[in-house]
């Protein structure tokens, strides 16, 4: 078997429908709760809807991150907006799909082309997304900084 890695998380039901996340060795506590679309919803807490959802822009971020240092790519600022949709199918709710947009900066047209390689290598390669069953839609962009006048 190949390498493993194993990943704790807690949660405790607070009150209504919310609770506290944890994790071993890991200092902050996530406040979560059904959505606010739902009965009983609670609005300005993070939901199990929104967790997913940044747990496939958080991967793309850190994947994008290690493939650009394994690349050795020169660039200024990395970004990236998620949008998950929650949808009813065949009678179960699912989230059917996730659209990612990131926007890379880089300093120069000569890392432009390499950036949009290593986005779509890292998009290719996120471990979330290549273990859900979520359509993922992929809008990444590449910026030239010296195109981007407040940069």
């Amino acid at each position: 078997m190949g390498v493993t890695h194993d990943y704790e998380v807690a949660v405790s039901w607070t009150a209504d429908r919310k609770g506290e996340m944890t994790a071993p060795g890991i200092a902050e506590m996530i406040e979560v709760a059904t959505p606010p679309e739902f009965p009983k919803g609670m609005a300005g807490i993070w939901s199990p809807e929104h967790l997913f959802t940044a747990a496939v822009n958080s991967c793309l971020m850190t994947t994008f991150l290690a493939i650009a240092e394994n690349s050795k790519l020169d660039f200024v600022h990395f970004e990236s907006k998620a949008s998950g949709r929650l949808e009813m199918v065949d009678g179960k709710y699912l989230m059917s799909e996730v659209t990612l947009s990131p926007v890379v900066t880089v300093a120069t047209d000569h890392d432009k082309d390499r950036a949009e390689k290593v986005l779509q290598k890292a998009e290719q390669n996120c471990l979330i997304t290549n273990s859900i069953n979520s359509k993922i839609i992929f809008k990444p962009q590449v910026l030239v900084k010296s195109t981007i006048p407040s940069l």
